[in-house]
């Protein structure tokens, strides 16, 4: 098995793609190696001396270190984490685990929501995967839109660039509603 390894604009995050899917479909983000339990893989790769974050899309896997800790010293180690895994025949996620997505939205602005949310899956969330992470919709109120930033975007150094600049003009844009893209905590 060989795993390859790409940098992300957010250097505390390195993906690596195993050559095989990890997910499948939607994305996984494990923000702490309490909320790995439900992922054999999650917390294999956590069990890395300096590993703060986890997080899974269809055919890779992102890991996110403490700034304290150098890729040299860790890499090889999460490199073995990821083989043992595959070849342990142990599944990605433990029993039914969901994938993450969209936030459901009710109410009065529903048609304004659906339009959001499809050009976050056309136009954003493609680009952002192939930096190694996500961006879902959390919420629109009074025309600011929510969004959930996961794996290599959150605690990126540019993505406040990319939500506001890339992000927020897109939405601005196509639906002018649309006043202002904000990020939200986990």
């Amino acid at each position: 098995m060989f795993i390859q390894t790409e940098s992300t604009p957010n250097p505390a995050t390195l993906k690596f793609l195993p050559g095989q899917n990890v997910l499948g479909a939607g994305t996984a983000d494990f923000p702490t190696a309490d909320a790995a339990e439900g992922s054999p893989l999650a917390a294999r790769v956590f069990k890395v001396n300096g590993v703060t974050g986890v997080f899974f899309g269809a055919d890779f896997v992102t890991v996110t270190k403490d700034d304290a800790v150098d890729w040299d010293h860790i890499k090889p180690a999460i490199l073995g984490a990821i083989m043992e895994h595959f070849q342990s025949g142990q599944p990605v996620m433990a029993g039914e685990a969901a994938a993450s997505g969209h936030a459901e939205h009710t109410g009065e602005d529903g048609e304004i929501v659906e339009q959001i949310k499809e050009l976050l899956d056309t136009r954003v969330r493609p680009a952002v995967a192939q930096d190694g992470g996500d961006i879902t919709f959390h919420g629109f109120d009074r025309g600011i839109v929510y969004l959930h930033m996961q794996g290599a975007c959150a605690g990126c150094p540019s993505s406040t660039l990319t939500l506001k600049m890339g992000i927020e003009n897109l939405l601005k844009h196509y639906i002018p509603e649309v006043v202002e893209v904000r990020p939200v905590a986990a």
